[in-house]
């Protein structure tokens, strides 16, 4: 009998050695998949993925250095020209700070100029959190959302800038009164984000004076994300699971709690789910179990140099022989609806489809602007939906909506796309 239980011992120990192998090896796997996409971005480079890098256990410091240097100078200047055109872009801002801050570079010599004058990174960022402040006074509602809200209030908040007490209760109240829509459905991103940077307002002993509506902000929160998990363990979806996973961390909730959307996460990820480097960016620090938060402890010291990219051999593909019947139905604001069909190779992107639409129907245009996580609709047939009129371009697919941009969605079968005009 004790013999079979030595037995028995050595196997379960030899099944978890296993398991952490397995879990290593996939950890590094994406982290070299996500170094490889640094060469491939077009546009401008994204601090979410080197936040995510930064964050990592394991490094390769001569690419991460080389992608830093493209933050400083291509993205630094896009957002200068934001800026000098008085537009918001508190979130873009914020990512900007947190991706420096994950290398330990010195804020203080970060400026931008506006008006003939030059300020601080930081400054400017407190400026812009003060503009979304007062248009929540006025419109109940931030300029932007209050996702790019959130960030930048934990962008001041780990790099150890006092939040205002006035511009942390304007979250707390979203919060209080479900004020995070995006359409139709409470956006668990948000809820996820506003976890994280109240959390990080709590920890830093801002809010003392209300210390106890915070605290039900934050178990509101918890509260939503939990309720939020589906029965295959994702968060809301599997492109915000990464997200809610780091806020239930950040707010010392147990591993225990979310297991089923741990492995969720790993299957996904196993099965190159998150080709998107946007999306690999935020569930890589949740599979290491960490989060933005760990940003503000971050010293740069003695860190890991052992990630070398191996080459690989280009992947050709090939246009499939098969077609699939693609129906295109635009909804316009006025609730007008026009539909059009087009025969497309299978395994095409739907901006492959819209491409082919467009060169095939000369009634059917669409343009796109860029966005971290790649191409989305701007104009579909001439209408606008923009961010500053509380539009946007939603799309399903046979009446379920889609989680991944018009670039990364695959059609594989017959089926009907609606591009409807929609306020959130």
């Amino acid at each position: 009998m004790l013999y079979l239980l030595l037995i028995s011992l050595v196997a379960l120990a030899s099944g978890d050695c296993d398991t952490e192998s397995d879990n290593t090896e996939l950890l590094r796997s994406l982290n070299k998949n996500l170094l490889r996409s640094l060469d491939a971005q077009d546009g401008l480079p994204n601090p979410s993925v080197h936040l995510a890098l930064r964050l990592s256990n394991y490094h390769n410091l001569a690419k991460e250095s080389e992608h830093l240097n493209r933050l400083k100078n291509n993205l630094h200047s896009d957002i200068q020209n934001s800026l000098s055109n008085g537009q918001s872009v508190v979130g873009l801002v914020a990512l900007y700070t947190l991706a420096l801050k994950s290398s330990c570079y010195d804020l203080n010599t970060i400026t931008f100029t506006v008006g003939e004058k030059s300020q601080t990174l930081l400054t400017h960022l407190k400026l812009q959190m003060e503009q979304e402040k007062e248009h929540i006074v006025f419109s109940q509602r931030p300029l932007t959302n209050y996702y790019q809200y959130s960030l930048g209030v934990l962008a001041l908040c780990v790099n150890g800038i006092r939040v205002n007490n006035h511009v942390s209760n304007k979250l707390i109240k979203a919060v209080a009164h479900e004020h995070f829509q995006h359409g139709d459905a409470e956006s668990t991103d948000t809820y996820a984000m506003a976890g994280m940077a109240l959390q990080c307002v709590k920890d830093a002993g801002f809010h003392a004076l209300n210390a106890a509506e915070l605290d039900i902000a934050l178990s509101k929160i918890k509260q939503k994300l939990l309720a939020a998990q589906r029965t295959d363990g994702h968060i809301g979806n599997e492109f915000s699971t990464g997200l809610a996973i780091q806020a239930l961390l950040a707010m010392g909730s147990q591993v225990e709690e979310f297991a089923a959307s741990m492995e969720a996460l790993r299957t996904d990820a196993r099965s190159n789910k998150y080709h998107n480097p946007m999306a690999l960016s935020q569930i890589l620090p949740a599979l290491q179990q960490k989060s933005y938060l760990t940003v503000k402890g971050k010293d740069c010291l003695n860190e890991d140099d052992t990630l070398v990219l191996e080459p690989i051999d280009p992947v050709v593909v090939l246009p499939s022989e098969t077609k699939v019947a693609v129906t295109v139905e635009v909804v316009t604001s006025e609730s007008a609806a026009v539909v059009y069909t087009v025969d497309v190779p299978k395994g095409s992107s739907l901006l492959e489809a819209l491409d082919l639409l467009k060169g095939n129907n000369a009634h059917f245009t669409f343009e796109t602007e860029s966005s971290l996580w790649g191409p989305f609709l701007s104009v579909v047939n001439g209408e606008q939906a923009r961010q500053s009129d509380r539009r946007y371009w939603h799309l399903s697919s046979d009446g379920s909506a889609l989680t991944e941009g018009i670039r990364d969605f695959k059609i594989e079968a017959a089926q009907k796309i609606t591009i409807k005009n929609t306020s959130y």
